[in-house]
């Protein structure tokens, strides 16, 4: 125990390991409720029978595809769920009765609230033997349940095996659910070190799985554990050096924060009250905090409506003086998930249609312009194509956004070195 205690710790101070740049990624919680509403669209399509029989192109492929998003850790993530056509799975796209099985699995999981709801769901879905679906899935629970479902995948099975002796296989759902209860045992065990988000444990288990740290010898004393000490030393030594240097090379780069805070300057020179991300405020910026000058509460109108704890989240919105109506929306996409941004802006762009929105805006690195674009393409966002939604490049908004906010009026700046999608 304390040598797991020590890789714990090391683990939890480790820059390069995934608790600092994954578990603690500011992004992550935004990307727990864009999921979980991928999730019940793809729901709902598959109860309207209008899910289709293809991957490519799907609801669910637009899911999974924010869940690998979500950095190293879930790289991959939609492998499982790729149509392979030799072997006719996963056999949820061909056979409608199987397709519905999976939607109502997707629906309990969503609607329900205690382990035992999610057990028999697990176990229904496995009861029905539909051939290529397997615990794969559980990364989707994750993203509904965090305290009572971990993720799965190789590295992690890789990480449990070596650390606890055990012999858990991929494929099989009570392979998962024998993994799960010793995640649970070891989250328990080390209760101050570990979060009840399984994602911490997983994390710890996926970090060892893919190599990054040795398990810790099951003896507590002798040579073995001072050599494993000190190549947990070399690791974290390595990875300070590639902290630095990612830090060197990024130095030229805009942080999320200082592009919030030149759309928060901007929208307040051009007559707007501002909204910043209710996450967001509080963030240290040119001497004060981000979401100083700003609105406090979303205005009543938007506070009431179905979207209204996405639209929360939105980077920045600019709101008309006295009417409180909304005339823009900016979600900065420095290194994060593209759908999930766009999901939010929809919300709010969907959720009072009656306070219509003037602009919706994708704020991003120059870099990125093909994967804001690539995503736009989706025919899960073809429907709302009337809104309009652009990009904003970095450079565009750095280079004009003084003599926007001295000269401007409105929104026609902003729209003139915006970019149609």
């Amino acid at each position: 125990m304390q040598t797991l205690d020590t890789l714990i710790r090391h683990w939890r101070n480790d820059p390069g390991g995934t608790y600092r740049t994954w578990f603690l990624w500011e992004e992550r919680l935004k990307n727990f409720r864009s999921i979980r509403r991928g999730i019940q669209v793809v729901v709902r399509e598959i109860r309207e029978n209008r899910f289709g029989t293809q991957y490519r192109g799907s609801s669910l492929e637009t899911v999974v595809h924010s869940i690998a998003e979500q950095r190293q850790m879930f790289r991959g993530a939609d492998h499982a769920f790729l149509w392979k056509p030799k072997l006719r799975i996963p056999d949820i796209y061909e056979n409608p009765e199987h397709q519905r099985a999976f939607g109502h699995f997707l629906d309990t999981c969503a609607c329900c609230t205690t382990e035992q709801e999610l057990l028999q769901a697990i176990r229904t879905l496995d009861a029905r033997g539909i051939k290529g679906l397997g615990p794969a899935a559980a990364n989707l629970m994750y993203f509904l349940h965090p305290t009572l479902m971990p993720p799965f995948n190789t590295a992690i099975v890789n990480g449990y095996n070596a650390m606890t002796g055990a012999k858990v296989k991929l494929g099989k759902w009570e392979e998962y659910l024998a993994l799960r209860a010793g995640l649970l045992r070891l989250t328990q065990a080390h209760r101050s070190l570990l979060s009840n988000d399984l994602g911490a444990v997983a994390g710890l288990m996926f970090d060892v799985g893919s190599g990054r740290y040795a398990a810790p010898p099951r003896a507590e004393d002798g040579p073995d554990v001072d050599a494993w000490r000190a190549d947990l030393a070399q690791v974290r030594e390595e990875s300070k050096a590639a902290r630095k240097a990612q830090e060197t090379a990024l130095a030229q780069d805009h942080t999320h924060t200082q592009v919030q805070g030149w759309l928060r300057d901007l929208g307040l020179a051009l007559g707007f009250e501002v909204w910043i991300a209710a996450n967001d405020r509080s963030r240290a910026y040119e001497g004060g905090r981000l979401g100083d000058g700003c609105l406090e509460t979303l205005p009543a109108g938007i506070a009431g409506t179905p979207g209204a704890d996405a639209v929360r989240l939105i980077d920045v919105v600019w709101f008309e003086r006295g009417s409180l109506a909304p005339a823009a929306a900016f979600e900065v996409e420095h290194t994060t998930s593209i759908y999930s941004g766009i999901v939010r802006l929809l919300d709010l762009a969907l959720g009072a249609p009656e306070r219509a929105v003037q602009g919706l805006y994708l704020v991003a690195p120059d870099s990125r312009e093909a994967d804001v674009r690539d995503q736009l393409r989706r025919p899960a966002f073809q429907a709302v194509g009337h809104l309009h939604m652009r990009y904003l490049p970095y450079s565009e908004l750095e280079r004009h956004r003084e003599a926007m906010a001295r000269f401007g009026q409105g929104l026609r700046a902003v729209e003139a070195i915006a970019r149609a999608l």
